[in-house]
């Protein structure tokens, strides 16, 4: 027995052959109004719905404020996050999980930040959102995607501005 600590799946595809899929760090969890729940949950019930490819659920705690959560969404080419898209994404959440796993708000990115190996970078993010440099909390060698950082800076930055 093996235990990496990454949620796996494993199947067989037409009898062609056992494949596997590695979905990510399973001790990834946010606690929302008191509630823990695993990012996986979150991301299970975003991208079941047709329209999102992947996505990357961030929940900012900060000292003597209130919390926030926003949901960074990657859509199929042609797709526009509207209000409809909005409120089925929310209703996806609110029926499989529970209505306070319902995001703060959700944002419409071309990438979400992954190493090498495919996981998303959660906690990078997060401390980015949470004030720390770019430098200091991503190693951009071992990113699969870093040229997708800066709208994430920036991001960062008019958030920490708006909440100052």
């Amino acid at each position: 027995m093996w235990r990496h600590g990454d949620w796996l799946r494993v199947g067989d595809e037409n009898g062609e052959g056992e494949w596997c899929v590695i979905y990510g760090r399973s001790d990834a969890t946010i606690n929302r109004h008191g509630l823990r729940m695993g990012t996986s949950e979150i991301y299970s019930a975003v991208e079941g719905i047709p329209e999102v490819l992947d996505s990357m659920v961030i929940d900012l705690e900060y000292l003597g404020k209130q919390s926030y959560m926003p949901l960074f969404v990657v859509l199929r080419p042609g797709v526009v996050l509207d209000e409809a898209l909005t409120k089925r994404i929310n209703e996806a959440i609110r029926q499989s999980l529970s209505p306070r796993f319902v995001p703060d708000a959700i944002f419409h990115v071309t990438e979400i930040p992954r190493t090498l190996s495919g996981k998303k970078q959660e906690l990078p993010i997060k401390k980015l959102l949470l004030g720390q440099p770019l430098e200091k909390v991503v190693n951009r060698e071992a990113m699969a995607n870093p040229a997708c950082l800066a709208w994430y800076e920036d991001f960062a930055k008019q958030r920490i501005a708006a909440i100052d």
